[in-house]
């Protein structure tokens, strides 16, 4: 025992000492740097993760812009990469194709081009990337498949590219392949072959984005694909690479990550990977998603965004905590400064990196975040130990003269909650080329020869509130002049864009239209029918009404819903109260999307190309309709769902039109 007793005592003394005294690291340019860095970023898309962002009124979303892409006020991206939209469901939600048809261009649908707009107004040097989720119908000619047809998709792809630049003078800097499966050679060969032919030389390729094999080994193997790639991309590495992937001499990006609730644990997994994605597994950028958490709380992945705005209609948003720590190190460090190759991971757990401008600056990012609290969505996060150090930094080469370092910190505190973000704290003296600091667990440093870092600040935004209870919507194009979509309506399936009508329009000349006529190629399970969403998911007893117009003769069928309860990639499993009018004459109440369990049904006397309205009111256990004012049924007993959103749409991918929608909840 005794013997027991003094090991113990003498281990203690060790560990003391070993963190008292602390640990040594050099920071040094004599032996070379390391590889570029390319910057952080994030991803509106994959899908329609951006969608309330667009209705915010200012100066709420000028302010929430200017939180993601301002230089030197909040996240300060360096990157942004958005989704080439492809009339699917892509994770939470569709995101309109500039071609729906084959014989149809326009270069105005959705927000994209709005978003790419702004931040580019804000930070003119940012980089651009598009990718396509998914695709119409008509690039696969009827497969679920892109590749069958690379020519079609190639010249697809680039058309969106100059679409860009011709429409809205953006210039994109890089185009990702869709690999939701498996990666087409033949296709990226292809890609590169026809930018190339189309003046955008310039434009890059991103490949898989997806896993690091079997594209590594295949780029090494190919000298032809080998030359198509620029960058190898990867989706969640969890900050490790392969042998294979550095040995092609690539750039190696982690082309999506985070994916992550952004609380405080969020904040520290995106802390974790900024850092260790370079020292494990040497990627040089590091992309969010997503960009902005704003679509519906509950869809799928809630809050799995660098800041929440996902309520347009009280102006309300948070600035979570990934925005700050994302100011680490970009409001530090731009696009081509280098990584010193004296970085790594501290003795006793967390990590470091340096970067340098090659003209004297520097910037040092030190984090230490413990295993339970830096855990992100994906992949699993091995076991690791993590405990408060003190560690010298010894500055060499061509740091040996620098004095002075500016320090900002954030601590993480999950005991006391008095977390601290982003604290431009007292400079700290470098003697004879040295200094030391005592990191604690769960704090992030910035040491900087860099000045003009700065926690930007607006006044507090309104209080959060819930959907208005009565709500209307007459689809006048004219009061929303720059997005294709209505607000709050979030497409679950099919696309529902403004449409003026130009023959005959009675009073019907602004309406929504359902546009997507064939099933698109697409990796998520959408719907056999169309469906957008709005409202309050805690919505119980509720009565909308809305003006409908079936173009389809004889096979056209519309909807109009309450209560529903799923949307995102498992959308073909909703279930709620659908009340479907069809154009031969027919109506039926079911209890789900798919239109199985059937709580009334009859005769309609509805046709095609008329208009009529429909008025559908569930109270407690029972619901009711009206078609034009006069019943349809009367007190249909249902038991679930109990709560969820209003919806319309279509029986099939066809063409159809709303107007005049109106929500009013009853409690």
């Amino acid at each position: 025992t005794s013997k027991k007793t003094i090991c113990c005592v003498f281990l203690s003394i060790f560990l003391c000492i070993s963190i008292c005294l602390g640990e040594d690291y050099d920071l040094d340019d004599k032996t070379g740097l390391g590889r570029s860095f390319d910057g952080i970023g994030g991803l509106s898309g994959g899908g329609a993760t951006s969608r309330l962002l667009v209705n915010y009124a200012e100066p709420y979303r000028s302010q929430i812009l200017d939180y993601l892409f301002k230089p030197t006020f909040g996240a300060s991206l360096q990157i942004l990469k958005v989704e080439i939209g492809g009339d699917a469901q892509t994770t939470d939600g569709t995101e309109p194709s500039h071609m729906h048809y084959e014989d149809d261009e326009n270069y105005f649908r959705g927000y994209e081009w709005w978003l790419m707009k702004e931040a580019k107004k804000r930070n003119p040097n940012i980089t651009l990337i598009g990718l396509p989720w998914a695709f119409p119908g008509w690039v696969g000619n009827g497969e679920n498949w892109p590749y069958s047809f690379p020519d079609i998709t190639a010249s697809y792809v680039v058309s969106w590219i100059l679409g860009a630049k011709q429409y809205h003078d953006l210039d994109i800097d890089y185009v990702g392949i869709w690999n939701e499966r498996s990666f087409n050679s033949k296709y990226i060969k292809l890609l590169r072959y026809t930018l190339d032919k189309s003046g955008l030389e310039r434009v890059k390729i991103i490949a898989s984005d997806n896993l690091w094999e079997p594209i590594s080994s295949v780029v090494i193997a190919d000298k032809e694909l080998q030359d198509a790639v620029e960058i190898l991309g990867v989706h969640y590495p969890g900050t490790n690479t392969v042998p294979e992937a550095l040995k092609t001499g690539k750039k190696l990006w982690s082309s999506e990550d985070y994916s992550t609730f952004n609380d405080n644990v969020g904040g520290g997994c995106w802390a974790r990977i900024l850092n260790q994605n370079y020292v494990n597994g040497k990627m040089t950028a590091t992309i969010s998603w997503n960009l902005v958490s704003s679509y519906y709380e509950d869809l799928p992945f809630e809050r799995d965004g660098l800041m929440t705005a996902k309520e347009p209609w009280s102006g309300n948003y948070v600035v979570e905590s990934p925005i700050w720590i994302t100011a680490h190190t970009t409001q530090f460090t731009e696009p081509g400064w280098t990584y010193l190759q004296t970085v790594g991971h501290f003795t006793h757990g967390g990590s470091y990196v340096a970067l340098t401008d090659e003209r004297g600056n520097l910037t040092i990012i030190t984090e230490t975040m413990t295993h339970d609290h830096s855990v992100c969505i994906r992949p699993p996060l091995p076991s690791y130990d993590v405990t408060a150090q003190n560690v010298t930094f010894h500055l060499k080469g061509t740091f040996a003269s620098i004095s002075e370092l500016q320090v900002w910190h954030s601590k993480f505190d999950f005991k006391t909650n008095k977390t601290v973000l982003f604290q431009n704290i007292k400079p700290i003296k470098v003697t004879e080329g040295s200094f030391s600091i005592e990191l604690d667990v769960d704090e992030v440093y910035t040491f900087t020869t860099v000045r003009n870092g700065q926690r930007g600040s607006y006044p507090d935004p309104p209080p959060s509130a819930p959907f208005p209870k009565s709500y209307k919507d007459d689809f006048d194009v004219s009061g929303n002049p720059y997005f294709s979509e209505a607000p709050n309506f979030a497409d679950q399936t099919g696309v529902f864009e403004y449409f003026t009508n130009q023959t005959d329009p009675g009073p019907h000349v602004s309406t929504l239209r359902q546009v997507v006529t064939q099933r698109p190629v697409t990796w998520v399970a959408d719907a056999d029918q169309t469906i957008s969403v709005i409202g309050d998911y805690q919505w119980q007893d509720l009565m909308v009404s809305c003006d409908i117009y079936m173009e389809s003769v004889h096979t056209g069928g519309v909807f109009i819903a309450v209560r529903v309860n799923k949307g995102g990639g498992v959308v073909r499993s909703t279930r709620g109260v659908f009340l479907w009018v069809y154009a031969d004459g027919t109506y039926k109440v079911t209890n789900d999307l798919n239109g199985m369990t059937v709580l009334a049904e009859g005769m309609s006397g509805t046709r095609a190309r008329v208009w009529y309205t429909l008025t559908l009111t569930v109270k407690g256990n029972y619901a009711s309709a009206d078609l034009d004012g006069y019943p349809l049924w009367k007190n249909a007993v249902l038991w679930e769902p109990r709560h969820g959103w209003a919806a319309m749409g279509t029986s099939s991918f066809e063409l159809a039109q709303f107007d005049n929608f109106a929500i009013e909840a009853l409690a």
